[in-house]
């Protein structure tokens, strides 16, 4: 079943790439990646993927525009190949925060890193948590788009008394996030009134729901500099909860986030590893748990022409 199969990582996140060959019982294939004196990424695939289903793992994390960059000349190479099918398989799509014209004379970023993988060689992209659901149209290619929701679910009940738990919403646009996360765990939501004034920089305000009390479960897709938690974790105390934790996809972790989620009173910040996070952003009351097996089993089923979306019915 898996003969003409091939899973490469372009060099973001390579211990989930070779986590996901573990599950599904193959060798990570191998490619080099070098630079140029002039700085231009060199990309040379080291073995045949002739007629191959092939699939390239690639978060468009920090560096993001050379991560970027690499896919796309890996996708481009293994076209050149002459493989049969390739898969753009990006855990974390950073590009999808640029998904609509909310200032003037901007690109819509998310559409065009969508148009520039098809032109790369891109048959198709296996991705987790848009940051907006909206993104997924952007792409005009077969798009199964994964959720960490259950995965994280699971572990918070596993671990927390959920009779006195409530999800928070950092803000209402992403209420139909924690909704979900809710919805699965039984418990009920609040939702935070926020304020975004720069890329760093939130002014939060009220409450919307019954906190006081309670033990908050805060969801969110990404924690990028970590202000967004920072300023939650505040307003929460102000509102009486008794303890905080924090479930999120992407530990994106950049600037100041790691000092800032050291320095908060969060119990425990709970995340997926769609991102690789190098030691010195590591702590103690950071969890981090595996996607792999998720992302094995989509692989697996599209390699086979099997329902993804089965996954989680």
């Amino acid at each position: 079943m898996t003969d003409n199969l091939k899973v490469f990582s372009s060099g973001a996140n390579t211990d989930l790439a070779k986590e996901i060959c573990d599950h599904i019982e193959i060798p990570l294939s191998r490619l080099a990646i070098s630079r140029f004196s002039n700085d231009n990424l060199f990309v040379q695939i080291q073995e045949s993927v002739r007629e191959k289903d092939v699939f390239v793992v690639q978060s468009l994390t920090h560096p993001a525009s050379d991560n970027l960059m690499a896919l796309l000349l890996t996708l481009d190479a293994l076209r050149s190949a002459s493989a049969k099918r390739i898969t753009a398989v990006i855990p974390y799509y950073s590009y999808a925060r640029s998904d609509k014209k909310d200032a003037p004379r901007i690109s819509i970023a998310g559409r065009l890193i969508a148009d520039l993988l098809k032109t790369a060689g891109a048959d198709r992209v296996l991705t987790m948590d848009l940051h907006a659901d909206s993104v997924h149209g952007f792409f005009s290619m077969p798009v199964d788009h994964l959720t960490a929701v259950p995965t994280l679910c699971d572990y918070f009940s596993r671990t927390l008394d959920l009779s006195r738990a409530v999800v928070v919403a950092t803000d209402a646009g992403g209420a139909k996030r924690a909704g979900r996360f809710a919805e699965r765990l039984k418990t009920s939501m609040a939702i935070i009134d926020k304020r975004r004034i720069s890329d760093s920089d939130v002014k939060q305000g009220l409450v919307v729901g019954d906190v006081k009390g309670k033990d908050a479960i805060v969801f969110d897709d990404e924690i990028s500099t970590g202000s967004t938690l920072v300023a939650t974790v505040q307003t929460l105390e102000n509102a009486g909860v008794k303890n905080i934790y924090v479930g999120a996809t992407h530990p994106v972790l950049c600037g100041d986030a790691v000092a800032n989620l050291r320095a908060s009173h969060i119990a425990q910040v709970v995340v997926a590893n769609t991102v690789h996070i190098p030691e010195n952003k590591q702590f103690s009351r950071l969890k981090v748990l595996s996607v792999a097996a998720l992302f094995s089993q989509a692989i697996l089923r599209i390699h086979t022409g099997e329902s993804v979306s089965a996954l989680f019915t």
